[in-house]
């Protein structure tokens, strides 16, 4: 039976870049409000992975604290994103006989259960088993399979999976932080239930997480998320491409990105001059004046690159045509001046710009894309409890005790 999830929901999103946490309070009527927001720059993650320990945590818990302190409120359980790992998807499917009987719940859990249970590498983890399709004997396409008759009852399930290494790693930062882990959701999974429209996710699209150290790809068809993929390359590579190539300090590089950057070539990029300043040199001495062009000039070949990538991995999954000309944009990166047109014109697709919907509470200056992933996390928690059986998470834990108080809850409650 639905049900609609109320109270305290909590959201961490773990990014490269920057680690958000967002409170909200949970309607009957499936609204969400924010009451509390905490963000602060990342230090200790690159590539969505953590690559020390202490200073992820020490993050962490700012920007949790920073939350509560506005919501007025203490969290205990969390929802959080996972962008790095090699994110990888597979579909898988099973069948079991029903043998000319009315289809039951047991036999949908059943049916469910094969899927998940579907062997994966040693060194993979499972995020998400997601049924994207029921087959009742010959017939395909079949949404809600409860109360028909069959002699088989198929079903294809969609595999998301991450390595374990690096999934662990994340979660044991977020359990020294004295919280529990309620989901661990692919980034850009979320970050489609943030800012996709139902017409979008029924007809197909595609989006792109175009976050600080990766970029991760969602394809949506038919209500669904049926395939996940991941590239690691995100905006702090063009940052990094600007600070190399005019020899100018990150925080540098990463300011003219923002305020002059683009990917669009203008008549006036030859005769307007940005001020550079250089890796160890004095402000006071003889200041260094390059011409927009070279900016641009370094920007747009990352960028293209990026897309060359995700249309490659499009095209190796048969995903492209699934997905259909539709193309959302998201995260941080993707507000770069002239990332849509150039995203239009490498992919052919018919692109816009995904910011968060369909949540009040949420500050002006918080609104835009590079907060569709936390945002999207609430979402998923709301749709995970009005359709349980559908949806199955893996969280993983660090512990043999941990693992045991999970498998008695799952049993026993």
């Amino acid at each position: 039976m639905a049900r609609t999830r109320t109270g305290i929901v909590a959201a961490l999103d773990i990014g490269t870049t920057k680690v958000c946490c967002l409170i909200a309070h949970a309607h009957g009527d499936g609204a969400i409000r924010i009451v509390g927001i905490g963000h602060h720059a990342s230090k200790g993650i690159r590539g969505g992975a953590v690559i020390d320990m202490d200073a992820a945590q020490n993050t962490i818990l700012t920007a949790i604290s920073a939350a509560e302190e506005l919501a007025g409120d203490q969290i205990r359980d969390v929802i959080i994103n996972v962008s790095g790992g090699n994110l990888c998807s597979q579909t898988y499917s099973v069948e079991t006989p029903v043998l000319g009987g009315e289809i039951t719940e047991s036999d949908l859990h059943h049916v469910l259960l094969q899927g998940k249970s579907a062997e994966q590498p040693t060194d993979r983890e499972l995020l998400h088993c997601i049924p994207v399709g029921y087959k009742i004997d010959a017939t395909k396409g079949i949404r809600e399979p409860r109360g028909m008759y069959a002699e088989m009852l198929g079903v294809d399930m969609h595999i998301v999976t991450a390595r374990t290494g690096a999934l662990r790693n994340v979660t044991t930062c977020v359990q020294r932080c004295h919280l529990d882990i309620e989901a661990v959701v692919a980034a850009p999974y979320a970050s489609g239930l943030s800012c996709l429209v139902e017409d979008e996710i029924d007809l197909g699209v595609t989006l792109i997480d175009m976050g600080g150290g990766t970029t991760t790809i969602a394809v949506f068809y038919n209500g669904e998320v049926v395939h996940t993929d991941s590239i690691p390359v995100g905006g702090h590579h063009v940052t990094s491409d600007i600070a190399r190539g005019l020899s100018t300090p990150l925080a540098n590089a990463e300011r003219m990105k923002t305020l002059f950057g683009s990917t669009l070539p203008s008549p006036a990029d030859e005769r307007e001059l940005i001020d550079v300043p250089l890796i160890g040199e004095e402000p006071s001495n003889q200041p260094n004046h390059v011409p927009r062009s070279l900016l641009n000039g370094i920007i747009r070949p990352r960028l293209e690159e990026t897309f060359e990538m995700v249309r490659s991995q499009l095209e190796i999954t048969n995903m492209d045509r699934l997905a259909g000309r539709r193309l959302v944009l998201t995260g941080g990166a993707s507000q770069l001046q002239g990332v849509r047109e150039l995203a239009a014109l490498m992919l052919e697709k018919q692109v816009r710009i995904g910011r968060p919907m369909r949540i009040s509470g949420l500050p002006e200056a918080t609104s835009g894309p590079a907060f569709s992933t936390g945002t999207g996390l609430l979402r998923f928690a709301t749709d995970k409890s009005t359709n349980a059986h559908d949806h199955t998470e893996a969280v993983p834990t660090g512990s043999p005790f941990n693992r045991f108080g999970q498998w008695l809850r799952g049993n026993f409650t």
